[in-house]
C-alpha cells in the first residue's frame, strides 16, 4: 500500500521496515493499537516523507557547494576575521543582540563574561546568542563583506564590538590579572584592519586612535606584583611613546574629516593626558571641555562621571561632587559610581565616607587586581597596617 501510494518501492520498503520496528518497540508498552494495519501504514508513509525531505534538503545542500567558486587553494593570507565581524552584525539583529555574538564569535568572551559586561544573568545572555545564532542561519547570508548601505548600517555595531573587546582587554571584568593582551592586540589589530579597508571613515579613524593612546599606557599600568598603579601616579617614562605618536597621527587624520563623534572626542581625551609630561602639567580644563562635547553626543551618565573626575582638578572637588551626585540616580550604587565618589570625599577631606565608599566599591569589583587596589586605599585611609 505504500508502495502504491508514494510511487516508491525501494524506499517504501525500507520505511515499512522502520515501522515493524517501532511497532515491536512501541506496542509491547503502549498497547496494540485498535487498527495495527493503518498505524503501520501511517507510520511507514512518515517515515518515507522524512526521508524524501532528507534527500532533498542533502540534494539541496549539495547543490550549493557545486555552485560556490571554491578556489583550489585558500591564499595563505585571507583574513576572514572582518567578515565575521560584519556578518555577526547583521541588520535582523538587535544591536544587544550583534554585539554579544561578535564578542563570543571573533572576541572569544565567554558566555558569562559577556553577561557580566551587559548586566543580566549568564542563562538569559546564553539563550540570547542562540537566538541570534539561529537569525543568521535563518537568514542565508553568503560569507561575504557587505557593502554599500548594507555596510554602513552595520557599522556602528561592529565599532561597539571593537570598544567593549578592547576595554575588556586592558581592564579584565574578573579574574587575577588586570590586563587581557590578547584581547586588546586582537581589538587594535581588527581595527587596523577596518581602517585599512575604510581609510576614510573618521569614526573608525578615531577607534583605533583611542586604543593606541591608552594601550601605550598599559606597561605603567600595575606594578611588579601586579597590582593597579593609578593613571597620576604611572611612571609615565614607562610608556610606550611609539604608540602614542600613531595614536596621535591617527586621530589627527579622522579630525581632519571634519565629522567629530564620540570616539574621536575620546581619543581626543587620551591625547591630552598622554601629552602631558606629568600628572600635574595635565591640561583638565581642556579634558572638562572634551568631556562636555562627549556628553551632549552621548547623553551617558558614565560620560558624566568621569567628567566629574576632570571638573574636580579643575575646580574643585566640592563642584566634582555636584556631578557625581547629579548621576545617583542612574548609577548610584554601582562600582564605578562609588569609587569616584570615594575618591572625590577624599579630597574634601571627608576620609571615614571616602573609606565606606571605596570599601562598598571593592565588594563589588570582580577583577581581583583592582579589588586590591581598593581595599589598599580603604586601609591607608583608616591608617590600618598593609595587609
Amino acid at each position: 500500500m505504500v508502495s502504491r501510494r508514494f510511487g516508491d518501492f525501494d524506499g517504501a520498503e525500507d520505511a515499512t521496515q522502520e515501522a515493524l520496528i517501532a511497532a515491536a518497540r512501541r506496542w509491547p508498552v503502549d498497547g496494540v493499537p485498535d487498527e495495527p494495519r493503518a498505524w503501520l501504514v501511517r507510520a511507514a508513509s512518515r517515515r518515507l516523507v522524512d526521508a524524501w525531505r532528507s534527500d532533498a534538503a542533502r540534494r539541496e545542500r549539495e547543490a550549493r557547494v557545486i555552485a560556490w567558486d571554491v578556489p583550489a587553494v585558500d591564499p595563505p593570507d585571507r583574513d576572514d576575521s572582518l567578515t565575521v565581524l560584519f556578518l555577526c552584525c547583521h541588520p535582523t539583529l538587535t544591536p544587544a543582540s550583534g554585539v554579544a555574538l561578535t564578542l563570543r564569535a571573533v572576541g572569544g568572551l565567554t558566555t558569562a563574561e559577556i553577561a557580566h559586561a551587559f548586566l543580566v544573568p549568564e542563562s538569559t545572555m546564553a539563550q540570547r546568542i542562540s537566538r541570534a545564532k539561529a537569525q543568521l542561519r535563518q537568514t542565508g547570508d553568503d560569507f561575504r563583506m557587505p557593502s554599500g548601505a548594507d555596510r554602513d548600517h552595520r557599522l556602528r555595531s561592529v565599532l561597539h564590538v571593537l570598544y567593549l573587546m578592547f576595554n575588556e582587554g586592558y581592564t579584565s571584568m574578573q579574574g587575577e590579572s588586570l590586563h587581557r593582551i590578547e584581547l586588546s592586540g586582537e581589538a587594535i589589530r581588527l581595527a587596523r584592519l577596518l581602517t585599512g579597508s575604510l581609510p576614510d571613515e573618521p569614526e573608525a579613524l578615531g577607534l583605533l586612535a583611542l586604543m593606541l593612546l591608552v594601550d601605550a599606557r598599559r606597561p605603567a599600568r600595575t606594578d611588579a606584583r601586579g597590582d593597579l598603579v593609578p593613571l597620576p601616579e604611572q611612571d609615565r617614562s614607562r610608556w610606550d611613546r611609539a604608540l602614542v605618536a600613531e595614536g596621535v597621527a591617527v586621530l589627527g587624520r579622522a579630525m581632519a574629516h571634519g565629522e567629530v563623534g564620540e570616539y574621536q572626542l575620546q581619543a581626543a581625551i587620551a591625547a591630552v593626558h598622554d601629552r602631558a609630561a606629568s600628572a600635574d602639567a595635565t591640561d583638565w580644563r581642556e579634558i572638562c571641555v572634551l568631556y562636555g562635547l562627549l556628553e551632549g553626543v552621548t547623553g551617558s551618565a558614565v560620560v558624566s562621571l568621569n567628567r566629574a573626575v576632570a571638573v574636580a582638578m579643575a575646580d574643585g572637588p566640592v563642584e566634582g561632587l555636584r556631578v557625581v551626585d547629579a548621576v545617583a540616580d542612574r548609577l548610584g550604587g554601582t562600582q564605578r559610581w562609588l569609587s569616584v565618589r570615594g575618591h572625590l570625599l577624599e579630597m574634601t577631606g571627608e576620609l571615614d565616607a571616602a573609606a565606606e565608599h571605596l570599601e562598598r566599591a571593592a565588594a563589588l569589583t570582580v577583577n581581583l587586581a583592582e579589588q586590591r587596589h581598593l581595599v589598599s586605599q580603604v586601609r591607608r585611609l583608616r591608617h590600618l597596617p598593609a595587609s
